[in-house]
């Protein structure tokens, strides 16, 4: 298997590595991965290792937040050397999301949940914020090795940071065994068929707020794999004045988007625009629950657009308490301004904190609102039940189709509101040149 894999590797299709969305025109939603790795299999039980017999595969995932050839790949690699089913392996590139799918489900389900590891945490996992914020229950143990794990009333984490990729002590009292490959990524194992129940709540978890493990990284871990090697850890970059690692490809991504959105303000990269919107929506909450203690938090979302968006605002709501989702309506006679001048006099009654997600276009009529006016409600000074001043919105602003347009810049549209702008670059293998220049006149107009 790991020979022919190597031959695989040796005649990838450039698409498998350049692309975030495959070929449409062969791709079938309902079968996904399945489809691919049967055909996959076919290709390797006849020793088919050509380029042209690659290519014609079906489309693993759509964008590869959902997963690719190479990620499909790995985990059917992983997954035979672990006697295991491929959809009990799931690839991420987040290192912190496969623990947090796991502790969302067993919070809803009110089930326990035990995280073990041997020497030290890793230390991006910030048990405060996880329990405070993020509403998560668990119980941590320190082990010497998994040997020393025993049975358990509920979920048992195993969570190894490893320099290797292949097989795994999995002991039968783990449940879930996470292997995290700094900076590739980490790997989840589903061990158990009474956990398989959890897997499409893992895999839509990494639908909504991350990535699977990216192509590049999925080939890094094929070749250390195939090689039984750790491995390849490059020394990074080091950006200007701060002493942190980065990419040389991060920095150019920096620069760039300085210059094109006319700001100085330190940006923050994400693996895909759900994780970047995931990431700010979870930080609001935490600014929130600091600075404003037991109000109420609103989240004001389109009910009809954005099916990514919608989706997550209602799954972090349902994980925390004071947390709730209000429906911004913009769809056939309902106007985007009318209905935020509406929402947000409701929110100010009940003297609550609003943020609202909003995209520039608006799905579904890809319509541009008046912006002046847009500015004018978003500023405009609301008064509580009570008769004290309200507290003023954040605008979460998607420019993902508009992505060089300065709403923030010094005496821009949006300057005086209070904006977190983000846009997305997952999607379209063509950067969106195709759409951006209709909507930036569409803009123009409106400006």
């Amino acid at each position: 298997m790991l020979n022919y894999i190597k031959a695989v590797l040796e005649n990838i299709p450039t698409g498998w590595l350049s692309l975030t969305t495959h070929r449409l025109d062969i791709y079938d939603e309902k079968l996904a991965k399945t489809q691919f790795l049967e055909q996959f299999k076919t290709l390797f039980n006849a020793n088919n290792y050509e380029s042209l017999a690659l290519s014609e595969l079906p489309t693993a995932f759509d964008y590869i937040r959902l997963g690719h050839p190479l990620s499909c790949i790995l985990e059917w690699v992983i997954a035979n050397l672990n006697n295991l089913k491929p959809d009990n392996v799931i690839s991420f590139s987040s290192k912190t999301v496969p623990v947090l799918a796991i502790l969302r489900k067993n919070l809803l389900d009110n089930k326990n949940t035990q995280i073990i590891y041997t020497g030290e945490l890793p230390e991006f996992f910030d048990v405060e914020i996880l329990q405070r914020i993020y509403g998560y229950k668990f119980d941590l143990k320190n082990i010497e090795k998994t040997e020393d794990i025993s049975g358990f009333d509920g979920s048992t984490i195993f969570i190894s940071q490893e320099d290797k990729i292949g097989i795994v002590n999995l002991n039968p009292n783990i449940d879930f065994f996470i292997s995290i490959h700094a900076p590739l990524g980490s790997i989840l194992l589903v061990n158990g068929e009474q956990n398989e129940s959890y897997i499409s709540d893992v895999q839509h978890v990494r639908r909504r707020e991350t990535i699977a493990m990216t192509p590049a990284n999925s080939l890094t871990a094929l070749k250390a794999l195939i090689e039984k090697s750790p491995f390849e850890n490059k020394k990074n970059n080091l950006a200007p004045n701060t002493g942190a690692e980065l990419s040389r490809s991060k920095l150019l991504v920096l620069d760039s988007i300085k210059e094109i959105t006319g700001t100085n303000t330190k940006a923050l990269i994400g693996s895909s625009g759900l994780s970047i919107q995931y990431a700010i929506l979870m930080g609001l909450i935490h600014d929130a629950l600091e600075k404003h203690k037991g109000k109420a938090i609103k989240i004001v979302v389109p009910p009809n657009c954005y099916g990514g968006t919608n989706d997550q605002a209602r799954r972090v709501a349902a994980c925390i308490d004071n947390v709730e989702v209000l429906d911004l309506l913009v769809d056939g006679d309902n106007d985007m301004i009318q209905s935020i001048d509406i929402v947000l006099d409701k929110i100010a009654n009940e003297n609550a904190i609003p943020y609202i997600i909003a995209e520039i276009t608006t799905n579904p009529r890809v319509e541009v609102p008046d912006l002046i006016k847009l500015k004018d409600v978003l500023t405009t000074v609301r008064k509580t039940a009570t008769g004290e001043i309200a507290i003023d919105p954040v605008f979460i602003l998607d420019q993902t189709f508009c992505p060089n347009v300065h709403f923030l810049s010094e005496d821009k549209i949006l300057s005086t509101v209070r904006t977190i702008s983000f846009a997305s670059g997952s999607k379209f293998p063509s950067g969106g040149n195709v759409l951006l220049v209709t909507v930036w006149e569409i803009i123009k107009l409106k400006l």
